[in-house]
């Protein structure tokens, strides 16, 4: 991805206690416990939604550690005690790598969304992207560096431990500055949801859901910010801003955190929260060949 050098947000939050770098290298982290909501992945759902995510919605550690991840998605989970950090000014430009491409690839995604909300006269307004080191508060509780990247409708910011991009590129196999877009694209598609009503209508309706149904709910929600996390890779590379395989890395990476491949057999697919490898594969590359946030409709019909 051709980042070096250009604009970044200035709706970043920097509440890391160290700074410094290189891109993807020298962390630790956990893609496995969230993403979407709070993920994947693709992350929190309803009430921290992320996971790569959201992904970044409700992670498959929670699954393992006996956690419902439902609680994730309101923000009902125990915010008990550690140290958080505060925000600090983002470093100077070239100062920080990681940071540089975090910013560069936000802005992005404000640039992309803010001419599709205007395209269909509305207004978009960014999230703020928080990135922590190990603990910090959210507005959806404590945000961990185990839970992965999420995003929290109730303060609609995305978090992020720069620490799971490492984990990404070591124990999942999905190295590449583009996986690493991919994530933040995919949390910043829960905060479109969270805009256009869908996570709102899902903590409404999962109100009266069975944990089953509320699961394949949750699915629908990933996949479609994932799919949506496509629209801006689209829209990016008219552009001319991709480089030859950040599309292949990015779809490496869709594939790598699957719920049926981060868990291996051992989880019930009524369980799954975020969709199998093949599902996420699939409406990531809906969004790049279409870049039509239409064509994301992951509630109508089979996924």
């Amino acid at each position: 991805m051709k980042w070096q050098g250009r604009e970044r947000s200035s709706n970043i939050e920097d509440r890391r206690s160290q700074g410094g770098g290189g891109l993807g290298g020298g962390f630790g982290g956990g893609l496995g416990s969230g993403g979407g909501f709070r993920i994947p992945t693709s992350g929190r759902a309803g009430g921290g939604v992320g996971g790569i995510g959201l992904i970044i919605v409700i992670g498959i550690i929670c699954l393992a550690l006996g956690i419902n991840p439902l609680s994730l998605i309101d923000g009902s989970m125990s915010t008990g005690g550690s140290s958080f950090q505060q925000s600090r000014p983002l470093p100077d430009a070239g100062q920080d790598q990681l940071a540089d491409f975090v910013g560069v690839v936000v802005k992005d995604t404000e640039t992309v969304w803010t001419d599709i909300f205007k395209a269909n006269g509305l207004t978009y307004t960014p999230p703020k992207v928080v990135l922590f080191t190990s603990q910090t508060q959210s507005g959806c509780g404590v945000a961990d560096a185990n839970s992965g990247p999420f995003y929290c409708p109730n303060d609609q910011k995305v978090y992020i431990d720069l620490s799971f991009y490492n984990q990404l590129r070591q124990q999942f196999g999905a190295p590449g500055d583009f996986a690493q877009a991919y994530v933040l694209a995919h949390e910043v598609g829960h905060h479109v949801q969270n805009l256009t009503g869908v996570l709102p209508e899902f903590n409404k309706r999962r109100q009266t859901m069975t944990e089953t149904q509320a699961n394949a709910y949750s699915v629908r929600v990933e996949l479609q910010a994932d799919c949506y996390a496509g629209v801006w890779a689209n829209r990016i590379g008219q552009e001319n801003l991709l480089d030859q395989g950040d599309v292949e890395e990015a779809i490496t990476a869709a594939n790598a955190i699957g719920d049926d491949t981060l868990t291996r057999g051992t989880v019930s697919s009524r369980n799954f929260t975020h969709g199998t490898s093949a599902q996420r594969m699939a409406w990531l590359k809906r969004g790049i060949q279409s870049g039509n946030p239409a064509d994301c409709d992951t509630f109508s019909g089979s996924i």
